[in-house]
């Protein structure tokens, strides 16, 4: 990837600048801030340095992070380490998609327009669901956006119900969201690492606007969507669910399940981990939930010539509608990584993501039989996908520092979440070799027996 560097101001160029605007002393532009509320004096940073100074200082910084291109990663919890394919940054550095905004303006964004327009094409088939958005910001923020789409489609509703085997960030964002909107967040107890059925029929009335659920869950397990959707049966809640959409490639797509929306991150597509972001949300829906859908919806319609084209279809944003009727205060979207996930799916293919999720089931049950075979408990009951919890007997934290020193990332402290002291949750994707399962395996039987 090309190295970008901003460009510094001289002295004469912030001189260009006042003389052009009209103003003698950069401080005049501040004019109108009380004086009180100034900061005078310099702020206490070191001396300017120049840009070789700069950039060696700042590769010392860098190297004090331990990246997945050093280390084999055991790490999941919400962010992936998947192989990116070549051919994504090869596009998605070209500039007409790089430097893209938002495609106001169909008659010159016709190729993001129709990228995006793929996109939400492929997230449909992958959900099973009618219809998808062109983007949100990233999964937990999708996820909130859906469950303030049910608040205001179930009427009288001032709750919603989420599994504690959701990702607890996602649990967060909702409780942000639904406190500014003024609904209720719920937590639905565990059965072990899935949803607990029983506690979920409990809670469950006619207040409740919407039950949400991860597929596969945090712990890695897959829930029971179709006995979950029976419980709600003859009511209006909705059934949500934040599903990753490279396990959708083996599983059964929530939409055959009667899933309302369908939510979640395309990061395990083609984009990087990024110490956590950024990312990009996907929000599919059914038909009778379209114009309520947050953000945009890219359609293809012709021209005055009759040729294909793409126009954004429905924008429910407040600046382009009733600001009583938008669904959403949307601005910018993630197309660009969007594009890049649809990107990696087009290489893979159709069989090419069915084997990718394939080889992360594969790589994740080699895992936990060999560390099953050297003693350790499996925590999950159910099926998993690429990512399950083991107990141990030692500080997670010390664990991972003494796994670090001897080469490897390992895995998540998962107590908290699961209710379980020391439960360990760990991931193998389709990058983790056997020889680096068994060297990963041998060095936690040696830091956590």
């Amino acid at each position: 990837m090309a190295n970008f560097r901003y460009l510094p101001n001289t002295d004469q160029d912030r001189q260009a600048m006042l003389d052009k605007i009209g103003v003698k002393d950069i401080m005049d532009i501040f004019s109108d801030i009380p004086k009180n509320v100034l900061r005078e004096g310099k702020m206490n940073l070191p001396e300017p340095l120049s840009e070789m100074e700069i950039v060696k200082e700042l590769g010392k910084m860098a190297a004090k992070n331990t990246t997945a291109s050093q280390v084999p990663y055991f790490l999941g919890a919400g962010v992936y380490d998947h192989h990116v394919p070549s051919i994504v940054n090869h596009i998605i550095m070209r500039q007409e998609f790089l430097t893209a905004y938002v495609p106001y303006q169909p008659e010159v964004s016709q190729g993001e327009l129709q990228a995006l327009f793929e996109w939400q094409t492929m997230i449909s088939e992958l959900t099973g669901m009618d219809l998808a958005n062109c983007g949100l910001y990233d999964g937990y923020n999708a996820v909130a956006e859906a469950t303030n789409l049910a608040f205001g489609h179930v009427k009288k509703s001032s709750r919603v119900l989420v599994s504690k085997a959701l990702h607890p960030q996602a649990i967060e964002t909702v409780q942000t969201y639904g406190f500014g909107k003024g609904y209720s967040v719920d937590e639905v107890a565990l059965d072990n690492e899935v949803t607990d059925l029983e506690d979920l029929k409990a809670k469950l009335d006619k207040d409740v606007a919407a039950v949400v659920v991860q597929y596969p869950n945090f712990f890695g397990s897959i829930e029971d969507l179709k006995a979950i959707k029976a419980l709600l049966e003859g009511s209006k809640t909705l059934l949500i669910v934040s599903a990753n959409p490279l396990a959708l490639g083996k599983l059964e797509a929530p939409g055959k399940f009667g899933a309302d929306i369908v939510v979640g991150d395309v990061q395990p597509f083609g984009i990087p981990m990024s110490f956590g972001g950024p990312h990009c949300g996907y929000f599919a829906v059914t038909d009778k939930l379209m114009r309520k859908v947050p953000s945009r919806i890219v359609g293809e319609t012709v021209d005055a010539e009759g040729k294909r084209g793409f126009v954004m279809t429905l924008s429910t944003r407040e600046q382009h509608i009733r600001r009583e009727k938008a669904t959403s205060n949307y601005s910018s979207n993630q197309a660009l990584f969007a594009l890049a996930s649809a990107i990696a799916m087009t290489a893979y293919g159709k069989e090419g993501v069915q084997e990718l999720a394939q080889a992360n089931i594969n790589n994740a049950h080699y895992l936990a039989k060999q560390l099953k075979d050297n003693g350790f408990e499996l925590l999950n009951k159910k099926p998993f996908f690429n990512e399950f919890t083991i107990k141990l007997s030692k500080d997670i934290a010390q664990v991972n520092k003494d796994l670090l020193e001897k080469g490897f990332m390992g895995g998540f402290d998962a107590s908290k979440a699961m209710g379980v002291d020391h439960a360990y949750l760990l991931c193998a994707t389709e990058k983790r070799s056997k020889s680096e399962i068994d060297e990963f395996v041998k060095a936690l039987v040696e830091v956590a027996k």
